[in-house]
């Protein structure tokens, strides 16, 4: 995979100034941490980690949709998307250097910005020592946990349709950009299945 730095222009990016909202910084710690941060344009269905695969970076989105999948007797199976603004990892790979439960890969062209680990790591260790910034990264991981259980539940207790409905309900740009085999896969269903709902729900 190609990648190049523009460290020199994060400061300017879209992104920088949602990472600067979302956690409070002092400005002198941010001019340090920009320096970690790297340049990422790639087209869609670029891997950024195979399943399998050690983590070794972390990824923002500043343009650009992504997805985490897995492969089950030859069929990827959708986990998780995500959009601008999310940031995106095999959080346990990265965090422990265990094989990637998960592939992730973009869906269509996007701009993401990497720190590598021993930077993120660096920078994790200092942050965490600030109060509201360690609230802010418990939030997040609670968030994503959160999200993981509502999806498996789901799976247990709504039937595909329901499952439809409910990104229909919460999630409405997932359904406006994300092909349709993609939206199957992470309801767990066939295309054509897919197909029946929607034509269902239009009757």
């Amino acid at each position: 995979m190609q990648s190049k730095a523009f460290c020199n222009n994060f400061t300017n990016a879209p992104m920088f100034e949602h990472l600067k909202n979302k956690f409070p910084i002092e400005d002198q710690k941010w001019e340090r941490y920009i320096n970690c941060f790297n340049k990422l344009e790639v087209p869609s269905k670029t891997v950024l980690l195979n399943e399998g695969e050690i983590s070794e970076r972390i990824f923002f989105i500043e343009k650009g949709c992504v997805r985490c999948w897995f492969n089950r007797d030859g069929k990827d199976l959708t986990l998780q998307f995500f959009l601008e603004g999310g940031m995106v990892a095999s959080i346990e790979s990265f965090r422990k250097k265990i094989p990637s439960p998960v592939t992730i890969e973009t869906i269509e062209p996007s701009v993401l910005w990497y720190v590598d680990k021993k930077d993120m790591d660096s920078i994790l260790t200092e942050l965490i020592e600030i109060p509201e910034i360690r609230e802010k990264f418990i939030d997040i991981l609670f968030e994503r946990t959160f999200n993981y259980m509502k999806h498996f539940v789901s799976f247990i207790k709504d039937s595909p349709e329901q499952r439809y409905q409910n990104i229909l309900k919460e999630k409405p740009q997932l359904i406006q950009r994300i092909p349709q085999h993609y939206i199957a896969s992470y309801l767990g269903i066939t295309s054509v299945h897919l197909s029946r709902i929607k034509n269902k729900m239009l009757k």
